[in-house]
C-alpha cells in the first residue's frame, strides 16, 4: 500500500507539544504572581476590617462597665481619657484609647494593626506600647445612638482629593494628630495599606453601632463623611467654623 505524502496532518509532533507547554508555562508564571498578590491585598483588607470588627466589640463590652461611654468619652477617674481630650492637639496619646481596653480586647495587641500597615504589633499593651504599634484613628465623639458616626477607621486618610503617597494624617514618626474634619470633606484615602494599585486608594471604618465598612474615597465622602453627626464638645480655641467631626490619629 503507497503512503500518500501529500496526505494533510491532523496532530500536533511531540516537539510542537512541548512548545505549546513550554508557552503555558511562561504565560502562568507570569500571571500567577499578580493573582497571588491580588488574593493577598484582599485577605488583608478583610483581616483588618475583622480587627476593626473585634475593637467595636472591646468597646461595647468597655461601655458597658463604664456608664455606657467609650474611653474617650468617660472620665480619667472613671478609667477613660476624656480629661486629655479637652484640650486640643492630643494625637500623641491615641495609643491610650486601646490600653484602655486592653482586657476588653484579649490582651492580644495585633487586633490593633492591620496586617497591611508597616506598623508592627507590640508585644504587649505596656512596655513601649504607643502609637507605633497602632493602625486605627479614633473617632472621639462616636456613639451607638447614632449608627454612622465614626467610631474608628484606617490610619491612611488624608486631606483632599489627591491620595497621599504615605499615610494621610498619620504621621511616619508615631507623634499622631489631632485632626478636624468637616463633614463637607473631602477627604480621601492614602495609596498605603489597602490601594492594591488602585490610584483613588481604599479603606476601612468602624462606625457608631460597632459595625465595619469598606469604601473607597467617593463613597466614604458622599455616603459617610456628609451623614456624620458633628462634633459638639470642642476644646476651647478649637471650635471650627463649619460641622465638623473630630478624629485622632496614632
Amino acid at each position: 500500500m503507497k503512503t500518500n505524502l501529500n496526505q494533510r496532518r491532523t496532530g500536533l509532533t511531540i516537539i510542537e507539544v512541548c512548545v505549546v507547554i513550554a508557552l503555558l508555562a511562561v504565560l502562568a508564571s507570569m500571571l500567577l504572581p499578580a493573582t497571588s498578590r491580588s488574593s493577598q491585598h484582599r485577605a488583608q483588607r478583610i483581616s483588618c476590617l475583622n480587627n476593626l470588627k473585634e475593637i467595636g466589640t472591646a468597646y461595647r463590652l468597655w461601655a458597658g462597665d463604664n456608664g455606657d461611654l467609650v474611653p474617650s468619652q468617660q472620665t480619667v477617674a472613671s478609667n477613660g481619657w476624656w480629661d486629655f481630650l479637652t484640650n486640643g492637639n492630643q494625637g500623641a496619646r491615641c495609643w491610650m484609647n486601646y490600653a484602655i481596653m486592653q482586657n476588653e480586647l484579649g490582651q492580644s495587641p495585633k487586633l490593633v494593626v492591620c496586617p497591611a500597615d508597616e506598623r508592627q504589633p507590640a508585644l504587649a499593651f505596656t512596655n513601649g506600647f504607643d502609637n507605633t504599634h497602632v493602625s486605627y484613628f479614633v473617632g472621639v465623639n462616636a456613639n451607638d445612638t447614632y449608627p454612622q458616626s465614626m467610631l474608628g477607621g484606617d490610619r491612611n486618610l488624608g486631606p483632599g482629593t489627591v491620595p497621599d503617597p504615605g499615610y494621610g494624617f498619620s504621621p511616619k514618626d508615631g507623634k499622631g494628630n489631632d485632626v478636624i474634619i468637616p463633614i463637607s470633606g473631602p477627604v480621601c484615602w492614602s495609596l498605603k495599606m489597602h490601594s492594591a494599585g488602585n490610584p483613588a486608594g481604599g479603606g476601612n471604618i468602624l462606625l457608631g453601632d460597632g459595625s465595619g465598612q469598606q469604601m473607597s474615597s467617593a463613597s466614604f465622602n458622599q455616603n459617610w463623611l456628609r451623614n456624620a453627626a458633628g462634633t459638639n464638645n470642642w476644646p476651647a480655641g478649637h471650635v471650627p467654623a463649619t460641622p465638623s467631626i473630630r478624629l485622632v490619629f496614632p
